[in-house]
């Protein structure tokens, strides 16, 4: 996974590649699909949702550029896999999930992998967690029809904001850098996720 799927695509951040070839991926898929868990795709992981591509993760990751430092916000926790690798990198991870299902199962295995410094709440992601901004990265692992404007809000100076933008038929990975002359943006090619739910933002655009 680490030499075909990532570094050989020229993802070679040496702390993303560490991190990933110690997390244990089958750990977050249904025991059945264990076998599947290192190939180059995604994956079920119950409720309609999926744990993405390896080198999906690596991409997204890597373009967040997280800091030992850095609090992160993730939104959309699911398996909890994207977590794992994030936590693992920087100070202290707030992911929100808003199927409990997912929420407590991913939970479990943060515990399982003795992961502290990953907190969890259960809500719209669109919302993010105000409480706790603002932060130095935010990660958005479905895609949205645009980016939500709570996320803006809650970005720090400098911050990052990693987000797959469109509908089901076309969506960009969007990275967003708020610098004093305002947001940066660049992109990092198609990308297919499921889309983010929300009740309090673009529910109409919803399919």
């Amino acid at each position: 996974m680490i030499g075909d799927q990532i570094a050989g695509r020229g993802l070679r951040d040496s702390r993303v590649l560490a991190v990933m070839a110690w997390t244990p991926r089958e750990w977050f898929l249904a025991p059945h699909l264990a076998r599947s868990a290192y190939d180059d795709g995604p994956l079920p992981i119950g409720s309609g949702q999926t744990i993405s591509q390896p080198y999906i993760v690596a991409l997204m990751t890597g373009s967040l550029a997280p800091r030992r430092s850095d609090r992160i916000l993730e939104i959309g926790t699911g398996s909890g896999y994207q977590t794992a690798i994030l936590a693992r990198l920087v100070r202290t991870v707030f992911t929100v999930e808003r199927r409990p299902d997912l929420l407590v199962e991913a939970e479990e295995r943060f515990r399982r992998l003795g992961l502290t410094n990953i907190q969890t709440r259960l809500g719209d992601g669109a919302a993010g967690w105000p409480e706790e901004a603002p932060f130095d990265g935010i990660l958005v692992t479905a895609a949205a029809p645009r980016v939500p404007e709570p996320l803006l809000d809650q970005l720090a100076p400098e911050g990052r904001l990693v987000i797959p933008v469109g509908d089901l038929a076309s969506q960009d990975l969007v990275i967003l850098r708020r610098t004093n002359h305002g947001l940066e943006e660049r992109r990092a090619g198609g990308v297919r996720f499921v889309p983010l739910i929300s009740r309090l933002a673009f529910a109409e655009e919803q399919p």
